[in-house]
């Protein structure tokens, strides 16, 4: 739950309101929910059946034999190093959006440049906040470099900040807000036309980005007690928890921050630090600044944790694939006096540095489409392809309705793809990502086969 919950809910409540145009973003958090829950069962069924450290990476080495299966998994490694840093990325900018709150004037001198390379568009954010996110990626990794070996005591750390951080948003919702006025949907909310289905596709992806980590435990199958049971438990009640305490979050915020002026051009600030901003509306003039500089602080502590906890994670992944010998042999190499794959961390942060200039909603939706497409689509097909392949696997967890949450979770995802406005350029990002990874695999084959 930890890992789902992170920063990515303090930072991207505005992002769905904005997709949707008010309250009735929650069937963006309902419809998340719905899809996690039919990918989650594809990771439980594939996690009970093959519970080995790796994930995805194993799965992929089983379910597609031979030359196909040691291509798509080299792929999702090399997606990888470019998702994982977008990750990194989205949870500093996080950070910085909410030190700007402590201190407006990072907020100040910043420009937004758009730029086009075909037919892809995006927008470079060039000030202070930039520079403050990197700074925070630059600080994990200094940290990390050093051979930190805290990182428990800093899980637990973060566990507290965020479950007490989530409860004091519901406390306050409850005691301070109007209930009703979390649910003042705007005329024609659900006119089911064109531009809801492409408001719901945005939420659903923002959704999806915050419901994401359930699948964290399969990466440690192989040092998980009882995985054949303990893996699909936690996937599946972690999904379900976390979708409400989501919903409780929106309906609290908005109970006490009325959407319409939240979303308008005087809410720009409020945006970047909705939950800073919904204590101050809550507790008044008094003491509101205060309690507002405070929740700030406990969300910039949480975004930093997830930064540590995710260069530390994802860096031992390629390190440990080229150990393999299925990734470039550079990545496999270790520090020669502390003894950490300090190749990997440097690759990782660098690239998580060069996402820092980019806005959070072109983070966000970049690293969903790009493991939809190079890893969880894979997996729901290539689950149905097991079935057929290999009855006689042994499969302790089988997903409930075979093999209706499969292809439900197909479609969702599709739609997520292609139900959006400019949804083709994070398609051409992916697309070239596949064409770069491939061409790498193929380079560094014909070099290992001389």
């Amino acid at each position: 739950m930890l890992d789902m919950i992170g920063v990515g809910p303090f930072i991207t409540l505005p992002l769905i309101l904005a997709a949707m145009g008010g309250p009735q973003a929650m069937l963006g958090w309902i419809c998340g929910a719905v899809l996690a829950l039919c990918d989650g069962m594809v990771w439980a069924e594939l996690g009970a059946a093959i519970p080995a450290a790796g994930g995805t990476y194993r799965f992929l080495r089983v379910i597609y034999p031979g030359r196909v299966g040691r291509w798509l998994s080299f792929l999702f490694l090399f997606q990888l190093m470019v998702s994982a840093p977008l990750s990194v990325a989205s949870g500093s900018i996080g950070l910085a959006q909410y030190a700007a709150y402590l201190f407006p004037q990072l907020g100040g001198h910043t420009a937004v440049h758009g730029f086009h390379f075909g037919a892809y568009a995006g927008s470079v954010v060039v000030g202070p906040g930039s520079l403050i996110a990197m700074l925070s990626v630059v600080v994990a990794v200094a940290l990390l470099y050093r051979g930190l070996d805290a990182i428990g005591r800093m899980s637990s750390a973060m566990g507290v900040v965020v479950l007490g951080t989530i409860a004091w948003i519901l406390v306050t919702g409850l005691l301070k807000g109007h209930i009703g006025q979390a649910f003042a949907f705007p005329a024609g909310a659900f006119r089911l036309d064109h531009g809801f289905f492409l408001g719901l596709g945005s939420a659903m992806l923002v959704a999806t980005y915050d419901f994401w980590g359930y699948y964290n435990v399969t990466f440690l199958g192989g040092e998980v007690k009882d995985p054949e049971r303990t893996i699909p438990r936690a996937i599946l009640i972690s999904i379900v928890a976390v979708g409400l305490i989501y919903l409780g979050m929106q309906m609290a915020v908005l109970a006490v921050l009325p959407w319409q002026p939240l979303l308008g051009a005087q809410g720009v600030e409020a945006r970047r630090a909705v939950v800073s901003a919904f204590m101050e509306a809550a507790y008044g003039p008094s003491v509101g600044p205060l309690l507002g500089k405070i929740a700030a602080i406990l969300v910039m502590v949480t975004a930093f944790a997830s930064i540590f906890s995710l260069l530390l994670g994802y860096s031992r992944i390629p390190f440990a694939a080229a150990r393999d010998g299925n990734f470039f042999h550079v990545f496999g190499r270790l520090h020669p006096s502390r003894g950490f794959p300090y190749v990997s961390l440097l690759a990782l942060g660098g690239m998580a540095l060069v996402f820092c200039w980019f806005s959070l909603g072109d983070v966000v939706a970049a690293l969903v489409v790009l493991r939809i497409c190079l890893q969880f689509l894979l997996q729901h097909v290539g689950v149905v392809m097991l079935r057929k392949r290999r009855p006689e696997l042994r499969r302790p967890f089988r997903m409930w309705a075979y093999p209706l949450p499969a292809l439900v979770g197909v479609v969702g995802f599709c739609y997520i793809l292609f139900e959006r406005a400019r949804f083709e350029r994070e398609l051409v990002l992916a697309g070239v990502v596949a064409c770069l990874g491939t061409a790498a695999y193929w380079v560094r084959g014909r070099v290992l086969a001389r």
